[in-house]
């Protein structure tokens, strides 16, 4: 962690003590100290094997894609299982730096994205960052601009969260991209509601991908309607998973 950041934290820390030492219990003032970091979290900027970047999240202790290779997994977990074509709509759940996306606009054109996001922090990471992408200036563009309408390409980007912005679309989608932090630290993004949820917004016959293949997970996916099956092995002897609505 940077100094100027870890001393921004006691600074943090050193104001709450003088504001409020003497209206609330020690053990409240206690509690401020221990989660000011859940407000006040860094990023650190990580590169995988396949030499693209990501971040690790401070506040869950997560790495935003596999250390083998982010691009790698955008595409091998994500954008191929999805059987791509021209013209569909998806549905990109926890958007991040937007490489799933960028990988879909990689592989087929004129689709139209729905991203959701409740982090703005990892948003504002995207405009550093030049992986190898042919369409990444578009992602670029939808994360300062928040959509993207162009050449048959359209992109919304909503930021909030996603067990609410879910309920807010009035969209149908050929395919879902589900990339929560893991099961242990997002457990709220892999229930059979926030799933059944997902199912409602998809086409018949729709896919939906994502890397994790606890049982939990595919319990959960069962339980909302979803065919389940294995997804590719990348970077891991485990599969991912693959979802038919």
């Amino acid at each position: 962690m940077p100094d100027d950041f870890g001393v921004g934290i006691i600074f943090v820390r050193l104001k709450a003590y003088i504001l409020y030492r003497d209206k609330i219990s020690f053990k409240n003032l206690l509690n401020i100290f221990l989660n000011i970091n859940l407000f006040f979290y860094y990023m650190e900027q990580v590169k995988t094997n396949d030499n693209s970047v990501t971040f690790y999240n401070e506040k869950y202790q997560e790495w935003y894609h596999s250390k083998t290779g982010a691009i790698e997994e955008a595409f091998e977990k994500y954008a191929k299982p999805s059987n791509l074509k021209d013209g569909m709509k998806i549905l990109d759940i926890c958007f991040g730096i937007g490489y799933n996306s960028a990988a879909a606009l990689d592989s087929a054109d004129n689709l139209t994205i729905f991203a959701l996001e409740n982090d703005p922090k990892i948003i504002d990471k995207i405009q550093d960052l030049n992986p190898n992408f042919k369409n990444y200036d578009i992602i670029k563009q939808v994360a300062r601009d928040k959509e993207y309408n162009r050449d048959g390409t359209k992109i919304k980007l909503i930021i909030g969260d996603a067990r609410i912005t879910i309920k807010q679309i009035k969209e149908r989608f050929d395919v879902v991209f589900l990339d929560p932090f893991s099961v242990r630290k997002c457990p709220h993004l892999w229930t059979a509601e926030f799933f059944s949820a997902v199912y409602n917004v998809m086409n018949k016959g729709g896919i939906l991908t994502t890397y994790s293949c606890a049982r939990v997970v595919r319990d959960n996916l069962k339980k909302a309607g979803f065919k389940v099956k294995d997804g590719p092995c990348i970077g891991r002897r485990s599969p991912s998973t693959i979802a038919i609505s």
